[in-house]
């Protein structure tokens, strides 16, 4: 063979080989750094963030809050995952009948050995947008007395300046879901519970 003729050949080669490797690798920075933009964190502020009920009873409703005691979510833009927990404290169940609030406490959602409700999104369908106004439906599990039910819950969420409000609102079928029934003789109270979201928090990478 006449190595002087492949050497060409060999250089060619080589430098094809290199162009490829730095092809790759370019690739692979632009999808992590791709990746690390799409993954968006949001932080509840407890302190603005409040959930919302109201059941159906003989002649009226009851209407009360909860106090959210913290949440953390993680959310990809590229491809709708959605990580981490949202949590409501049992305890603090107001409907401004203390009497009444510690009957709910006690007895319907045991709180002594259940202290929290939470919320674990997985996963969002439609356009998240990190600045403006956005509506989706977001999927998780929703655990109540200790037993996790997937849900949808359909959102508003609107962002400026890395603030974001959400607002969504779902009906729980809490006496399906081992909640006991609040009723008694004279009073009827519905078996499912609506309830409304109301979040407020910040949003970054």
């Amino acid at each position: 063979m006449n190595w002087n003729h492949s050497l060409p050949y060999f250089s060619r080669t080589a430098k094809s080989s290199t162009t490829v490797r730095a092809l790759f690798t370019t690739a692979i920075i632009f999808l992590a750094l791709a990746g690390a933009h799409a993954q968006q964190h949001y932080r509840l502020d407890p302190a603005k963030s409040e959930v919302h009920f109201t059941l159906d009873a003989t002649g009226h409703a009851v209407e009360g809050t909860f106090k959210v005691g913290s949440g953390d979510v993680t959310f990809n833009t590229a491809d709708g995952t959605m990580g981490g927990t949202i949590s409501v404290d049992a305890t603090s169940g107001n409907s401004e009948n203390k009497s009444r609030d510690k009957k709910m406490t006690a007895d319907q959602l045991k709180a002594g050995q259940f202290p929290l409700v939470t919320f674990a999104p997985g996963k969002y369908s439609g356009t998240l947008n990190t600045s403006g106004d956005s509506s989706i439906q977001v999927e998780g599990a929703f655990t109540l007395l200790g037993q996790a039910h997937s849900i949808t819950v359909p959102m508003s969420v609107h962002c400026a300046g890395g603030q974001c409000a959400a607002n969504g609102s779902f009906t729980v079928p809490f006496v399906q879901w081992g909640v006991k029934d609040p009723s008694v003789m004279f009073l009827k109270v519905a078996k499912e519970v609506k309830i409304e979201l109301k979040l407020n928090g910040t949003i970054g990478q």
